[in-house]
């Protein structure tokens, strides 16, 4: 099917591997030249709940995913029937996401039940004894009968069935599967390249047919190298890149992963990671560590970032170099889904701490910009003196997917203004009046730099003062830099539009839903004739003047972000005055499929008023409009508490 890509998904209980599966998989269709794009689903308990993995495969650029699935390798019933024994379940199972002609392969025993469900729709059924593939493989190696103790390898024998189904050679399958087993462990890596080979061989014998298939692509040149990596994996990589000596933080999902991952290079790193006691402590110790001269930075959630406003203002009233604090956000509030997606703390960053705060808020929409923006916000916290913060969330951390290396030719570290005692005359002023905001910094330690430094209001050698005067000039001098940040920063870093500036529609968001916006423009307006994709990087200071220019040209402006209230939106019309026509959001939990976005899209052409709610790939909402809420409120006061709730159940869960 040229032109087309390929949806693949693997499901089942937590801590049955179906993450490991996936990205081999991943990192052998990568090798093979197809560009790869996955996001792996799970709960926020640690084991036996139902986590699914989805790849999708094309010739083309893929940022993104579909809702409708092509192969699915199911590792038990709940992925394929659902939780059927809750009434309003997690989920539904994910027979019907499977495409007619598409294939699922499961347990035998499963077979019938999945006919019932399926009805007459043409899915092609997969069955193979994942147990008898494990138990071959382990006789071989000398390990017979124990096939029940390996069930874990179920994964090994979905992973090689699910690639003698996609056509693909097995031979990059077991080259992947090796490099993760070395020295004493290879024995084992050999069994499970067996296991999986076992499963390919079985696949191509037994089943014919499949309607889908990735398109068949030659291996890329040399020099067409493509990497593979996740969120975190980039911003752990620029960190080190840029030189960060500290990075701090309290475990905390979904931000863990990247300081685990940090930790696992910091020996070879100029590099110390700290688990402190709280965020409290992890946002304090970042900026003393910022104050001692290195490059700092902390990482957390939601309700860590709870705790660290004051560590904010203290960044800012000290004017220390940073830190820089990556911010991945989840579904709140408080605890939340503390394992699921959202853009919920966008008003928060702009506006946490005490008082007026100089900031920077960035936020990078996919894996190469959360490289790249992650290094120049150690160059930005040094040359402005403050703390810079990183706006990614979970579906950024956790996506998977193949890109071109990165190019580091180009990236200078900058530590910004630094004191020259050879230009003083004997006393230095840390917090010295400027034209532009900026005071010469001192490395502790560097001879004729005495100063003081405090939380309090202080002058320009750092002692407490309440004079007006000096409150006057010293909170301008510190709230200035601002100005300087929207001058200096270069407009493409603060946005990028995709397509003309004078297009009928525009298409306004931020952050990770850049990738579905991208794949579902690129589907319906492929040649960007009536719609452009305005993305803001820079959300603080916010570049109004252009954004204003952009929207006003636009007949139809959409926003559309992962929160309940439009954060986005209401900060545009904050910013520049403006409404948008259409606020298309979801807070489901999910990230945006591209097949969301073309139905959000499609509403919008079709008259759909200024809410557009999406989740499972449709349009849902909105959940309630003025005519339904004054209907409401007059049945509440005529029943009292016996009227219908305010806000209908979802679709299909009513009873």
């Amino acid at each position: 099917m040229p032109g087309a890509s390929f949806s693949w998904m693997i499901g089942g209980p937590q801590g049955s591997g179906i993450n490991l599966g996936a990205e081999i998989l991943a990192k052998a269709l990568s090798r093979l030249g197809y560009s790869v794009f996955g996001n792996i689903e799970y709960h926020s308990n640690i084991k036996g709940k139902h986590s699914y993995y989805r790849l999708r495969v094309a010739d083309f650029s893929v940022r993104s995913h579909l809702d409708e699935v092509h192969l699915l390798a199911a590792l038990d019933e709940e992925t394929l029937l659902g939780d059927l024994y809750h009434e309003f379940p997690a989920h539904r199972g994910h027979v019907e996401r499977v495409a007619a002609g598409g294939g699922i392969l499961l347990e035998p025993e499963m077979v019938e039940r999945v006919k019932e469900r399926l009805g007459n729709r043409e899915v092609k059924l997969c069955p193979i004894p994942y147990s008898e593939m494990v138990g071959k493989a382990l006789t071989q190696a000398g390990k017979g009968g124990q096939a029940h103790e390996y069930r874990i390898m179920n994964n090994t024998a979905a992973l090689g069935a699910s690639a003698g189904l996609m056509g693909i050679p097995f031979e990059p399958v077991a080259e992947v599967i090796m490099s993760g087993f070395g020295g004493k462990a290879r024995r084992v890596g050999e069994t499970n390249v067996n296991c999986a080979r076992f499963g390919y061989e079985y696949a191509q014998k037994e089943f014919k047919g499949l309607a889908f298939r990735p398109t068949p692509r030659p291996q890329r040149a040399s020099s067409d190298k493509q990497i593979m990596l996740k969120g975190y994996q980039a911003v752990g990589m620029a960190k080190l890149r840029a030189g960060c000596g500290v990075q701090t933080y309290y475990p905390i999902s979904p931000a863990t992963d990247e300081s685990v991952y940090l930790e696992e290079h910091q020996n070879k790193y100029n590099l110390v990671v700290l688990q402190t006691e709280d965020e409290v402590s992890a946002v304090d110790a970042a900026v003393m560590a910022a104050h001692g001269g290195v490059r700092a930075a902390t990482s957390t959630s939601g309700p860590g970032f709870a705790l660290m406003p004051e560590g904010l203002g203290f960044a800012a009233m000290t004017e220390a170099p940073g830190p820089v604090v990556c911010l991945y956000q989840r579904g709140g509030p408080s605890t939340g889904l503390p394992t699921r997606h959202e853009q919920g703390d966008l008003r928060f960053a702009l506006h946490a701490g005490q008082g007026d705060i100089p900031r920077m808020v960035l936020a990078p929409g996919d894996l190469s910009e959360c490289f790249y923006d992650t290094f120049d916000a150690f160059n930005y916290a040094d040359r402005y003196q403050l703390p810079v913060i990183l706006l990614l969330d979970k579906h950024l951390a956790t996506q998977y997917g193949s890109l071109p290396a990165f190019d580091m030719s180009g990236l200078r570290i900058d530590r910004g203004e630094l004191f020259d005692p050879a230009q003083g005359n004997g006393d230095y002023y840390r917090y010295r009046f400027t034209q532009s905001g900026i005071s010469p910094r001192a490395i502790p330690g560097q001879e004729g730099t005495i100063f003081w430094t405090t939380s309090d209001e202080h002058d320009q050698v750092g002692h407490i003062t309440e004079g007006i005067g000096n409150r006057l000039t010293m909170m301008s001098k510190r709230m200035k830099k601002m100005a300087l940040v929207e001058a200096e920063i270069p407009e493409t870093k603060k946005l990028t539009l995709v397509g003309r500036d004078d297009a009928p529609v525009l298409v306004l968001s931020w952050g990770s839903t850049k990738g579905a916006i991208l794949d579902a423009l690129a589907r319906f307006d492929p040649d960007h004739k009536r719609t452009s994709f305005l993305q803001i990087r820079l959300l603080h200071p916010f570049p109004a003047q252009r954004v204003a220019w952009l929207l006003k040209r636009a007949a139809k402006v959409l926003c559309v972000e992962s929160n309940y209230s439009c954060q986005l939106a209401s900060l545009v019309r904050e910013k520049t005055g403006i409404e948008v026509h259409h606020r298309v959001h979801k807070y489901d939990g999910h990230p945006f499929s591209e097949d969301e976005i073309v139905a959000g899209l499609e509403a919008a052409q079709q008259g759909a008023g200024e809410e557009i709610l999406l989740s499972e790939g449709k349009v849902v909402g909105p959940t309630y409009g003025r005519e339904q809420v004054e209907a409401l409120v007059e049945l509440r006061e005529k029943f009292g508490r016996m009227a219908p709730p305010l806000v209908p159940l979802p679709p299909g869960y009513n009873r």
